[in-house]
């Protein structure tokens, strides 16, 4: 069942902070705006390789194939058209977010989308992580910002996806490890991947529990927030399948990943209403 959070005292939304929000249907916005990185901007989803391609977006794409948020909305508020905005950038991480807002406060929209945070744990290595503690700093400066600047705002965030399943898919594939040798995506995850060796092993587990870690922290600032909702670790816990993933780079969704991602992000999100 997609439901949402919202707050009702004045105090509180003055502060943009307070107790976990209470249940209630809301109408589709007239306009939304996306927050986050490369999986926001749907990089490699498309004919050309190695761009973004945001008409694929999960969150605000025009692709009637992957029926983002954007155009699910659409079809029953034509009020959205054209008031879509994609503010993510390729590589960005949480220290970023806060610019993001910035664009997001200038854009006066009804609905915002965050998934950030794979690029604070895909880091060149496991010692180049974002600190947990430094990563909730931003992530709250960001949402502080944006409560402030969009109070009309209804703000979903997505948990950030489980990357070791990208290993446990593809760490036998030659494809694959050419491609995470040739990038050098999220070596912290999967330098070696061939090895299985404990130190390895260990690593990766690490790594991981890095991501568990800042999806707590996600779900921590957006309980404290006025009209926040987290999707309860659907995305995280979600297990994508090989044709999820561009066969490009091994790494980011495919189309059919976003696709894939839209649903299961509509389904844990907000219950919207005509």
């Amino acid at each position: 069942m997609r439901r949402f959070l919202v707050g009702t005292l004045a105090a509180v939304v003055l502060l943009g902070w307070g107790q976990p929000a209470t249940a209630q249907t809301i109408t589709y916005p007239d306009s939304m705006a996306a927050t986050g990185d490369s999986i926001t901007r749907a990089f490699n989803s498309g004919a050309v390789p190695w761009t973004d391609a945001p008409w694929n977006s999960w969150s605000t794409g025009s692709s009637e194939y992957v029926w983002s948020h954007y155009r699910r909305i659409l079809a029953a508020n034509p009020s959205i058209f054209l008031r879509n905005f994609n503010d993510a950038r390729s590589g960005a991480k949480m220290a970023e977010l806060s610019r993001q807002v910035a664009l997001v406060n200038l854009q006066h929209v009804d609905y915002v989308t965050i998934l950030m945070g794979a690029n604070d744990a895909c880091a060149s290595s496991e010692t180049a992580m974002t600190p947990v503690e430094d990563f909730r700093a931003q992530y709250g400066a960001a949402l502080e910002e944006l409560t402030a600047g969009s109070p009309q705002a209804y703000v979903y965030v997505v948990s950030i996806p489980d990357v070791y399943r990208l290993w446990l898919l593809f760490h036998d594939n030659s494809s694959a490890r050419f491609a995470w040798r040739l990038t050098g995506f999220c070596k912290s995850m999967l330098a070696n991947p061939g090895s299985t060796a404990p130190a390895d092993e260990a690593r990766r587990h690490r790594v991981r529990q890095r991501i568990v870690d800042y999806n707590a922290v996600l779900a921590d600032g957006c309980a404290l927030l006025v009209r926040c909702h987290f999707d309860g670790n659907t995305v995280f816990d979600y297990a994508f399948q090989r044709k999820d993933v561009s066969k490009v780079d091994y790494f980011h969704p495919s189309r059919e990943g976003q696709r894939v991602l839209a649903a299961v992000t509509w389904e844990a999100g907000y219950d919207f209403v005509p």
